[in-house]
């Protein structure tokens, strides 16, 4: 199974009530960052079965406006699994849950993505990653064990977009 680990996009600063910050939308860069990824993601024949979200409103929007981009048009399921503060073993029982898939996309949020990312490619030792907002990294999934095939930042994938536009000029 191929997994996509989509860390939620840029969403400003945290708010101090937690309920608040449950709400907290993506600001003007995090929905930019999302198109150029969804794109990007596109681009490169991105195709999933299933998307599976936090339920907090930047991740939701974030699989929402990346799930657009790739014309996906299953249902966006969530997950308490992807919830800040979620536990390696709820990740797993996901996947678990998950497994006549071939093809899935989580997004959720820092430092338990990438801690479960760590955790996948690392045998359940935690290898050092660390996802950064609105990046995503494709992760090939058999049993226990996941193999890292690339992680794209929104940054890189801008730049890449950038330079693509300028050499059509030309």
């Amino acid at each position: 199974m191929l997994v996509y680990f989509l860390r939620h996009a840029s969403a400003g600063t945290p708010k101090s009530d937690p309920a608040k910050d449950e709400k907290r939308p993506l600001d003007e860069d995090g929905i930019q960052q999302c198109g150029h990824m969804g794109r990007a993601l596109a681009a490169l024949e991105t195709h999933v079965e299933l998307i599976i979200s936090s339920p907090l409103k930047r991740a939701t929007q974030t699989a929402s406006l990346v799930a657009n981009e790739l014309a996906y048009e299953g249902k966006i399921e969530v997950s308490l699994a992807l919830r800040p503060g979620a536990n390696y073993p709820a990740f797993r029982d996901l996947l678990v849950q998950q497994a006549a898939q071939e093809a899935i996309m989580v997004v959720g949020h820092n430092p338990n993505l990438s801690e479960f990312l760590g955790r996948l490619i690392g045998g359940g030792a935690r290898a050092g990653t660390d996802l950064k907002k609105g990046a995503v990294a494709r992760v090939e999934v058999d049993h226990n064990r996941g193999v890292l095939h690339w992680v794209l930042t929104p940054k890189v994938v801008r730049v890449l977009q950038e330079a693509s536009a300028a050499q059509a000029r030309k």
